[in-house]
C-alpha cells in the first residue's frame, strides 16, 4: 500500500501562513497527478489544488487563486502548499492525493489518499 503523510499544519491567523508538505512514493510510467484536497468536519472533500508529476501543468480551485502555490521536489518525492493569505473559510483538514492522469478537480481520480493534516485559522 502507497503511504502518503501530511504534515505542517496549525493555527495560525486570518491573513498568515502555512507550508503543508506531503511525502509521497510515486511509480514511474506514465502519466501521474498529485493533489490536495481539504475537509471541514462533517463536509466533503474540496479540491484545492493540483499538479502534473512528470510536466509543470497545475490546477488551482478559484477559491485559492492568488493565494496558495502547489509545488513539487521529485527527487524527495514530496508536494508542498503553500498558503498566504489565509482566511477563516480555509480551515479544514487538508489531504493529499495521488493517481494516474492529469492534474483534476474530480476526487473520483485520485487512488491513493493521505491521512490529513489541521489547518486551522482563526479570525
Amino acid at each position: 500500500q502507497v503511504q502518503l503523510v501530511e504534515s505542517g499544519g496549525g493555527l495560525v491567523q486570518a491573513g498568515g501562513s502555512l507550508r503543508l508538505s506531503c511525502q509521497a512514493f510515486v511509480h514511474t510510467g506514465g502519466t501521474y497527478s498529485m493533489a490536495w484536497f481539504r475537509q471541514a468536519p462533517g463536509k466533503g472533500r474540496e479540491f484545492v489544488a493540483a499538479l502534473s508529476w512528470s510536466s509543470v501543468s497545475t490546477l488551482y480551485a478559484d477559491s485559492v487563486k492568488g493565494r496558495f502555490t502547489i509545488s513539487k521536489d521529485y527527487a524527495k518525492k514530496e508536494i508542498y502548499l503553500q498558503m498566504n493569505n489565509l482566511k477563516p473559510e480555509d480551515t479544514a483538514a487538508y489531504l493529499c492525493a495521488a493517481g494516474p492522469g492529469i492534474p483534476t478537480s474530480d476526487t473520483w481520480a485520485y487512488k491513493t489518499w493521505g491521512q490529513g493534516t489541521q489547518v486551522t485559522v482563526s479570525a
